[in-house]
C-alpha cells in the first residue's frame, strides 16, 4: 500500500520510475511548485497497453504526492503519427482517429483514478481483496481532489489554426540544425535509412505546442513520458524559453523490457498486452484471464521490478513479498501478489478476486467442478455446444487459424474435460475446452 513516508523523488527512484530528465536534483520535485504536469498518448489504436500502463503508473504516483494531472489524448498529434525509428507511419482514417480517442479517454481516466485509490483494496497481497477502496484517512471532498485528472485534446486547439500562423510563432524558433539533430531523424535519413515525411519531421513541433498551450493555459510546468518521447518533450522545454521567458521540465520513465524476449512490450512489437477486455473494433483486447496469467507467468528475475512498477505496494510490502518469495519460490508468491495487484487497477478489485479464485479452481483441483466453475463464465471464452472443434478452438482464441489448431490436436495439445483430443471432433458435452497449460473456454 501506498507509503506516505516516502517522498516523492525517493518513489520514483525506488519504483524505478527515473531515466532521462531535466531536473538536476529529483529531490526539487518534493517542494516543485506548481504542482502540475500533463502526460500525453496519441490514439493510433483503440485501447492502451502495459507499456502505457507502466507511464500512467508514474503519473498516478504523482498524484498520490499533491500534484496535478493534464492527461493528453492526441486527436491531432495522432492524424499524422509519432515517427518511428525506421519507417513511415500509415495515416489513419479520420474516423478511425476519433474512435480511438474516444476509447483512450475512458481508459485513461480509469487507470489514473483506480491506481490512486491505494486502499488495502487495490493492493492487497491477497488478504482482502474487497475491502473499501475509501478508507485512506481523507474526507471525500479531498479524496476526490486529490485523484481528478483534467482530460485534455490537442484537437481543440489546432482545429482552428491557420498554417501560416503556426509557421510564424512555432516554426520561426526552430532551426533546422535542432531538427536534424533529433535521433529518429539521423536514423530515418542516414545511409540505409526510409527517409521521412514532412508530416512526421514536423511531429516535434506540433508536440512542443501542446506543452506550451498547456503551459499558456493552466500553468503546467512539468512533461512526463517515455525515454522514447525525451527528444520531442524537450520542444516543449524550447518554446516556453523562447516565448514565455520561463522554465519548464520533462521527467521521462524507463521503457518497460520483456524479460523473456529483451523487446520494448508495445503494439509495434507484436507482443501487446491490451489493457481493455473487450474488443472494441479491432481486435485489441486481452480477456481479463489472460491478463492475470501473463502477470502470474513472469520469471522470477523480473518480478520484483515488476511489482514495483505495476502495484501500489510499499516498500515494505515488496520487501515482505519477496523474502516470503525467497524462501518458498515453488509458491510463486511473488507472482500471485503481482497479478493480483496489477489487475486491481485495470480492471477493479472485484474482477482481480474473481480471477484468482477461477484460477485457483483451475490449477488446483484435479478434476474442476463445473457447477462452481460456472460462475467465472464471464471470464473465459464460451463456446456453443454443436461446434466442430477447429471452429471452436479458433473462434475462441485459443488458437489463430484451423491449421494451427489441427497442428495442436495433433501434437495432443487439445483437451475436452481433462481428456486429450487426437481428432476432428464436435464438442457435445459441457465441460472446459483447453489448450496447452493455461488456454481455457467454456463449452455450454
Amino acid at each position: 500500500m501506498y507509503n506516505k513516508k516516502m517522498k516523492l523523488s525517493e518513489e520514483l527512484i525506488w519504483r524505478g520510475f527515473s531515466a532521462e530528465t531535466t531536473i538536476k536534483n529529483p529531490a526539487d520535485l518534493d517542494t516543485r511548485e506548481p504542482k502540475n504536469f500533463y502526460w500525453g498518448a496519441d490514439p493510433s489504436a483503440d485501447s492502451l497497453t502495459i507499456g502505457n500502463l507502466a507511464a500512467l503508473m508514474m503519473c498516478a504516483c504523482f498524484v498520490r504526492h499533491g500534484y496535478k494531472p493534464y492527461l493528453l489524448v492526441g486527436g491531432a498529434t495522432g492524424q499524422i503519427g509519432d515517427p518511428k525509428e525506421n519507417g513511415e507511419r500509415e495515416l489513419k482514417p479520420l474516423e478511425e482517429v476519433e474512435h480511438n480517442k474516444n476509447c483512450l479517454k475512458a481508459q485513461v481516466e480509469k487507470i489514473i483514478g483506480s491506481a490512486n485509490d491505494f486502499s488495502r483494496g487495490l493492493c492487497d497481497n491477497g488478504s482482502n481483496a474487497s475491502e473499501s477502496p475509501h478508507n485512506d484517512g481523507r474526507d471525500e471532498a479531498s479524496r476526490e481532489k486529490f485523484v481528478r485528472a483534467t482530460l485534455v485534446d490537442n484537437y481543440d486547439w489546432f482545429k482552428d489554426m491557420k498554417y501560416l500562423d503556426f509557421l510564424r510563432e512555432i516554426g520561426k524558433n526552430f532551426s533546422m540544425t535542432q531538427l536534424l539533430d533529433r535521433q529518429f531523424v539521423q536514423n530515418r535519413i542516414g545511409a540505409g535509412g526510409s527517409g521521412i515525411s514532412y508530416a512526421e519531421f514536423s511531429y516535434t513541433l506540433i508536440q512542443g505546442y501542446d506543452f506550451l498551450h498547456l503551459y499558456r493555459k493552466y500553468g503546467v510546468t512539468l512533461q512526463l513520458c517515455g525515454a522514447d518521447q525525451y527528444g520531442n518533450c524537450t520542444s516543449g522545454i524550447h518554446l516556453i524559453r523562447t516565448l514565455e521567458n520561463a522554465s519548464a521540465d520533462v521527467w521521462a520513465t524507463p521503457l518497460i523490457i520483456d524479460p523473456i524476449t529483451g523487446r520494448k512490450f508495445g503494439k509495434s512489437e507484436g507482443n501487446a498486452i491490451w489493457l481493455s477486455s473487450k474488443d472494441n473494433g479491432q481486435g485489441n483486447s486481452t480477456s481479463v484471464f489472460d491478463f492475470y496469467q501473463f502477470w502470474l507467468n513472469q520469471p522470477d528475475e523480473a518480478v520484483e521490478n515488476f511489482l514495483k512498477i505495476y502495484t501500489l505496494l510499499d516498500k515494505p510490502e515488496v520487501d515482505d513479498i519477496m523474502t516470503r518469495h525467497r524462501e518458498h519460490p515453488e509458491q510463486r508468491i511473488a507472482q500471485k501478489a503481482l497479478a493480483q495487484g496489477v489487475t486491481a487497477v485495470v480492471h477493479g478489485p472485484d474482477e482481480a478476486k474473481a480471477v484468482s479464485d477461477l484460477t485457483t479452481a483451475l490449477f488446483t483441483a484435479k478434476s474442476p467442478n463445473m457447477a462452481e466453475l460456472e460462475h467465472f463464465a464471464h471470464l473465459l471464452p464460451a463456446i456453443s455446444l454443436g461446434t466442430p472443434i477447429t471452429d471452436a478452438l479458433v473462434t475462441s482464441g485459443l488458437c489463430t487459424s484451423k491449421s494451427e489448431a489441427r497442428k495442436f490436436i495433433k501434437q495432443g495439445a487439445i483437451s475436452v474435460n481433462g481428456t486429450k483430443v487426437t481428432a476432428e471432433i464436435t464438442l457435445d458435452t459441457p465441460g472446459l475446452l483447453k489448450r496447452g497449460k493455461n488456454k481455457f473456454a467454456f463449452i455450454k
